[in-house]
């Protein structure tokens, strides 16, 4: 049975929007969303990112599957939005999942929102799309503010490779692990980190990496936006002296030998006579492969090259 219209349940807003200018120039407002789940952003400080579509969207969607109902229903009480809402988050994923691909099997929309940006960076809804697309169900992007695109292009670091590595592992241990992975990728870095864990995180960013240049972002669109560029090692420095920051943070470091490769060679030849020092050729190779998370062959070569220059 075809769906009828929903009636329409948003009213001028603080952003002056109204319903009708927001729908897709080539269906009319009125018309019934196409059935599917929607992937929509929402602003990551300025509530003036939003788009016009994504009003458009949460307002007539049959369900708004969010993180926190307490943020989402903030953002839509400030649009005039009365929506249906449902939680879908890390804890509830599992359960919530089946459900919500049953609602879609059955030709309703769903929206999928984060607490803010754009959804699925660093959170489970890439599970509900697979799922959604295994089931045969349309899923719509609806594009818009993105916490990590903001800090790369604000940077000043090169844009046109880039990798979103996501948040790094709490403890020392096991974030300087996954930041020997990083190290032989040949694009620029994006780390989402939490403030409390900066200069810790910034600081074994500087061992692993080197003195790369990069550029610390914080309060992105909001009052606050600060946006910090140093090598690794000065920005551990300042925010380890200065405390830390308020807010949400994003991390851009530059790939190896954007700034200065011969200073990313240097370092490694350094670690490779500290090492050659104490360990026999091939260990000191494996040692400083595992640290740097460069392939053993390439430290291998270096190593041997070192020896032969004494």
């Amino acid at each position: 049975m075809k769906k009828e219209p929903r009636s329409r349940s948003v009213v001028k807003g603080k952003s002056g929007i109204q319903p009708s200018e927001a729908g897709a120039p080539s269906k009319r407002a009125d018309a019934p969303l196409d059935p599917g789940l929607y992937l929509v952003a929402t602003p990551i400080g300025n509530l003036g990112d939003i788009g016009a579509r994504a009003l458009d969207v949460l307002a007539r969607a049959d369900l708004v599957a969010c993180e926190d109902s307490r943020v989402t229903g903030r953002l839509l009480a400030h649009f005039g939005i009365r929506a249906k809402l449902a939680p879908y988050h890390d804890h509830n994923a599992a359960r919530a999942r089946p459900k919500l691909i049953a609602r879609l099997a059955r030709g309703e929309t769903v929206a999928l929102v984060s607490d803010a940006g754009t959804p699925l960076v660093s959170d489970p809804g890439y599970r509900l799309v697979g799922a959604a697309i295994e089931a045969g169900v349309a899923v719509h992007p609806v594009p818009g503010a993105s916490a990590p695109l903001a800090a790369l292009v604000a940077s000043g670091l090169p844009s046109d490779r880039f990798l979103v590595s996501g948040f790094l592992p709490a403890k020392g241990a096991a974030r300087r692990r996954a930041l020997a992975a990083l190290v032989p990728v040949a694009a620029t870095l994006v780390v989402l980190e939490s403030p409390r864990r900066l200069a810790a995180s910034l600081a074994d960013m500087a061992a692993v990496l080197g003195p790369r240049p990069a550029a610390v972002a914080r309060e992105l669109t909001k009052r606050h936006e600060e946006l910090r560029r140093g090598p690794l090692d000065a920005l551990a420095r300042h925010y380890r002296e200065a405390g830390a920051p308020r807010g949400e943070v994003v991390v851009v470091i530059a790939p190896p030998g954007a700034d200065a490769p011969e200073r990313d060679a240097e370092a490694l030849d350094d670690r490779l006579r500290a090492a050659l020092e104490t360990h026999s050729l091939r260990e000191a190779a494996a040692r400083v492969a595992a640290e740097t998370g460069i392939a053993r062959r390439v430290v291998y070569a270096r190593a041997l090259a070192l020896t032969r220059e004494r």
